[in-house]
C-alpha cells in the first residue's frame, strides 16, 4: 500500500537508515533541457530474461521487477532529482524494503510535453513517438547503462545516476507485396491537443491486388498499438493465414488495423471522449476516408466489418454500435467491461471502495486478475499502484487510467476526474462520475437505452466470443449483455454468444483466422444488396 509518509518516519518504521536515495541526472550532450516529466529507478537481481539478456528498464510490467518514480519539473541539465524511501515502488513499496544484495540498478527519464488544448486546459502528457505509450522504449526518452551494485537500506547510500543515453526514433517497417503501411497527421485531433497528433494504419493485401482493379470488402482488426501484418500474417509455408489467404477459393479482403496512440494509452477506445479527444469523429472522417482513398475498397456499410481482441474486443463492439450505420458487423473477443457493474472486479455503481468488498463484517480484497486456475495474480489494489507508480495523473500509459481518460468527465485541472482515488481505492462520492461513465460508454446499457432505434439495426451483426475463465473477469460483463439481449422485444434478437470453457484471455473460438474470414465473407455475402456481384469471393 502506498503510505504518506516521510523519508524518516518510513526509514524508521522500517529499521533503516533514513539516506537511502538515488540522485538522477542527464548531461547537456543527451537533451539541452530543460525537461519535465517522471525519472524511474528500476532494480532487478539480474540482467537475464525472457531467455536473453534485458536492462531493467525493459523487465518491468504487471508481475516484473521493482522500480520506483517521481513526478519533476523544469530539471536542467545538471540538475538532479532524486528518488528515496518516500517514493512509491511496486512490487515493492519503498527503496527501504529491497532486501540487501546486490543488483543491477537503471535510470529512466520519460519526457512530458505541454499540451495547450483547445478547450483551454494547459496540461504535461507524455507524447506518444510511435511507440504506443511505452515509456520505457519510447524515443527521445534518457536512460542509464544498467549497474550493478551492492544495496543495503540498513547501512544508508545515497547514488548518483547520469541518464546519458537516448532513445533512438523507431525505424519504419519497410512494406512488402503483402502489407502496405501509411500515417498522417490528423486534422481534428491536432486542433484538439494544440500539437501534431497523427493516425496511421496498416493494409494487408488480398491476392492478386496489384494485377487486378477488383474492389475488395474491408475488415477493420481492432486491436492494442502496432505496425505488425494484420491478424499474423507472413508470407511462410507455416503460417496457416498465408497458406490460405494464397489460395483462388479464399474471400479477398482488404484487412486493416488502425494506428492511433493518444497522450495517455496506446489506442484511444475509437469513441469521442472529452479527455483525449474526437478519436471517433477522426477514425470515421479521416482514417477510413483515408483508407477507401489509398486503396481498392467497398466504400459501403455492408462490406465493413469489424473484429478485434480486449480493448479491440469493446472497440469493434463500441464502432457497431455506435455506428451502426457505417459498419456491416463485429466479431468481439474477449471484450474490455461492456457492463460496468464490473470492471476488473470493481462495480462502479455500487461498490464503496475499489480496493475491497464489504461482505457483512468482513472486508475482502477485491481481485482483478486471475490465472485460468483461479489463483490469484494481482488485486485491483495492486493493480492500481503499479500503474500510480508509472505516472500520476493518469499518466501511466496504463489500462485502468485510459479507461478513466475515456469513459469518465473531464477534471477542473485538466485530466480526468476519476472514479476513484488510486492510494486508497474510495469511490468518487460525487455520483455524477459513474454516471457519466453509464450514459456514454457502457455499452449494455446504450443497447437498452436505445433498443427501439437501435435494435432493428443491429439484428445478426453482434458476435462476441470470451474465455469463460478470462485473466480479467471480461466474461461477467459480457454474460450480462447476453442475459439482457435475451429479454428484447421489437425486435427480438439475442446476439450470438460463445464461451470457451476454462479458457483464460483472450479466447477467439475455436476456429483459426482463416476460417473466420471466411465465416465474415459468408456474412457479408449474406447481407450485400441483391444483384450485387461479389467478384472478389467465388467459393
Amino acid at each position: 500500500m502506498l503510505r504518506a509518509l516521510t523519508v524518516a518516519a518510513l526509514a524508521a518504521s522500517l529499521g533503516f537508515a533514513a539516506d537511502t536515495r538515488f540522485e538522477i541526472s542527464y548531461p547537456a550532450s543527451a537533451s539541452v533541457g530543460p525537461l519535465t516529466g517522471r525519472v524511474f529507478v528500476m532494480i532487478t537481481r539480474t540482467l537475464q530474461a525472457r531467455g536473453g539478456e534485458r536492462e531493467p528498464r525493459l523487465q518491468i510490467g504487471r508481475v516484473g521487477v521493482p522500480f520506483f518514480g517521481r513526478d519533476f519539473e523544469r530539471l536542467a541539465p545538471g540538475g538532479t532529482v532524486g528518488i528515496d524511501a518516500s517514493d512509491p515502488g511496486t512490487p515493492v513499496e519503498s527503496l527501504s524494503a529491497i532486501p540487501p544484495g546486490d543488483y543491477y540498478v537503471q535510470a529512466l527519464i520519460n519526457v512530458y510535453t505541454e499540451f495547450h488544448r483547445s478547450d483551454g486546459h494547459v496540461i504535461w502528457m507524455h507524447n506518444d513517438q510511435w511507440e504506443g505509450q511505452h515509456w520505457a522504449t519510447s524515443p527521445g526518452n534518457l536512460y542509464s547503462t544498467p549497474q550493478k551494485m551492492h544495496l543495503d537500506a540498513s547501512a544508508g547510500y545515497r547514488i548518483a545516476v547520469v541518464c546519458d543515453r537516448v532513445i533512438p526514433p523507431i525505424a519504419p517497417i519497410p512494406d512488402t507485396e503483402w502489407v502496405k503501411r501509411f500515417k498522417f497527421q490528423s486534422p481534428l485531433l491536432t486542433k484538439f491537443w494544440g500539437r501534431p497528433i497523427y493516425l496511421g494504419a496498416t493494409v494487408l493485401l488480398p491476392r492478386d491486388y496489384e494485377k487486378s482493379t477488383l474492389e475488395y470488402p474491408v475488415l477493420y482488426e481492432q486491436g492494442h498499438f502496432s505496425t505488425r501484418a494484420p491478424l499474423g500474417f507472413a508470407p511462410a509455408s507455416d503460417n496457416v493465414l498465408y497458406t490460405e489467404w494464397t489460395k483462388d477459393n479464399f474471400p479477398r479482403f482488404l484487412v486493416v488495423t488502425f494506428q492511433h496512440p493518444t497522450p495517455y494509452f496506446d489506442d484511444s477506445y475509437a469513441v469521442n471522449s472529452v479527455n483525449v479527444g474526437p478519436y471517433g469523429d477522426a477514425i470515421l472522417q479521416e482514417l477510413v476516408p483515408e483508407v477507401e482513398k489509398r486503396f481498392r475498397a467497398i466504400r459501403k456499410p455492408w462490406a465493413r466489418v469489424l473484429s478485434g481482441g480486449s480493448t479491440g474486443g469493446w472497440e469493434a463492439l463500441a464502432l457497431q454500435i455506435f455506428h451502426p450505420d457505417e459498419f456491416g458487423g463485429t466479431w468481439s473477443y474477449c471484450p474490455d467491461s461492456v457492463d460496468f457493474h464490473d470492471v476488473e472486479g470493481v462495480n462502479i455503481y455500487e461498490d464503496k471502495n475499489a480496493f475491497y468488498k464489504e461482505i457483512d463484517w468482513r472486508r475482502e480484497p477485491t481481485i482483478n486478475s486471475r490465472e485460468i486456475n483461479g489463483q490469484v495474480r494481482q488485486t485491483s489494489e495492486q493493480r492500481n499502484h503499479f500503474e500510480l507508480v508509472n505516472g500520476t495523473h493518469g499518466r501511466s500509459g496504463e489500462q485502468i487510467d485510459i479507461w478513466s481518460a475515456v469513459f469518465g468527465p473531464l477534471g477542473e485541472d485538466g485530466y480526468f476526474e476519476p472514479v476513484f482515488d488510486k492510494k486508497t481505492g474510495v469511490m468518487n462520492a460525487d455520483p455524477r462520475v459513474a454516471q457519466y461513465w453509464k450514459e456514454h460508454f457502457d455499452l449494455r446499457y446504450q443497447l437498452e437505452k436505445n433498443w427501439p432505434t437501435l435494435g432493428p439495426k443491429l439484428v445478426d451483426q453482434l458476435h462476441v466470443y470470451v474465455g469463460d475463465a478470462d485473466n480479467f473477469f471480461l466474461n461477467n460483463g459480457v454474460h450480462r449483455m447476453q442475459d439482457w439481449m435475451k429479454t428484447t422485444v421489437n425486435p427480438h434478437y439475442e446476439g450470438y454468444f460463445v464461451y470457451g470453457a476454462m479458457k483464460g484471455h483472450c479466447y477467439t473460438g475455436p476456429e483459426n483466422s482463416a476460417d473466420r474470414l471466411k465465416q465474415m465473407g459468408e456474412h457479408i455475402l449474406a447481407h450485400m444488396p441483391a444483384g450485387t456481384v461479389a467478384d472478389w469471393w467465388k467459393p
